[in-house]
C-alpha cells in the first residue's frame, strides 16, 4: 500500500550528525503509516505549524505535504539556543494501486497532521460463489450436445 523512496534521507542524517543542520534541503517531517481494517492511516509530526501553511496534494498515486514553520526573533532577543527546525517541511509518499484517493480525509489536531485513506474496493477481498458439481455437469453435457448437432457434415 505504501512504498518508502527517499534515497538521500540517510545522507542528509549522516551530514547533520557530523556537520549540524543544513539548509540545502527542505526539513523531513515525521511519519506513522498502518492499515487498519480497511482503511489506511498516516500521521505526520508538524508540531508549532500554523494549519493555513499545510498544503496536502495527490497527483498520480504520490502525495505531497508541505508546511511552513517560522519564529522570527525581535530585535533585543539574544538567541541563546536555536535547535528548532525552520522553514519549509515537505514529505512524499508513493502510494499504492490499492487505495481510494477520491475518499481522503485529513484532519489537523495538536500539531499532528492525520489522514485517513479507504481502500479501494477493487481490491479487498470478495467471495467467489462455487457451482457444486451436477449443476455443472447439466450445462457441459448441454454444450456437448448443442456442439455435435451444429457440426456441418460432409459427404465424399
Amino acid at each position: 500500500m505504501l512504498l518508502r523512496q527517499d534515497p538521500y534521507r540517510e545522507l542528509d542524517r549522516w551530514a547533520e550528525h557530523y556537520w549540524g543542520p543544513t539548509t540545502s534541503r527542505p526539513a523531513v517531517m515525521p511519519m506513522d503509516a498502518y492499515r487498519r481494517g480497511d482503511t489506511f492511516y498516516m500521521h505526520f509530526d508538524l508540531p508549532g505549524v500554523e494549519p493555513s501553511t499545510i498544503d496536502l496534494t495527490i497527483e498520480q498515486n504520490t502525495l505531497t505535504v508541505k508546511a511552513d514553520r517560522h519564529w522570527a526573533p525581535q530585535e533585543s532577543d539574544e538567541v541563546l539556543i536555536s535547535e528548532r527546525p525552520q522553514g519549509s517541511f515537505s514529505r512524499q509518499v508513493f502510494l499504492g494501486q490499492g487505495l481510494d484517493t477520491d475518499k481522503v480525509h485529513a484532519n489537523y489536531e495538536r500539531g499532528v497532521l492525520s489522514l485517513d485513506i479507504p481502500v479501494s474496493e477493487s481490491v479487498k477481498p470478495r467471495r467467489v460463489e462455487i457451482e457444486v458439481g451436477d449443476d455443472r455437469r447439466e450445462l457441459a453435457s448441454r454444450g456437448a450436445r448443442q456442439t455435435a448437432n451444429s457440426r456441418p457434415t460432409t459427404t465424399t
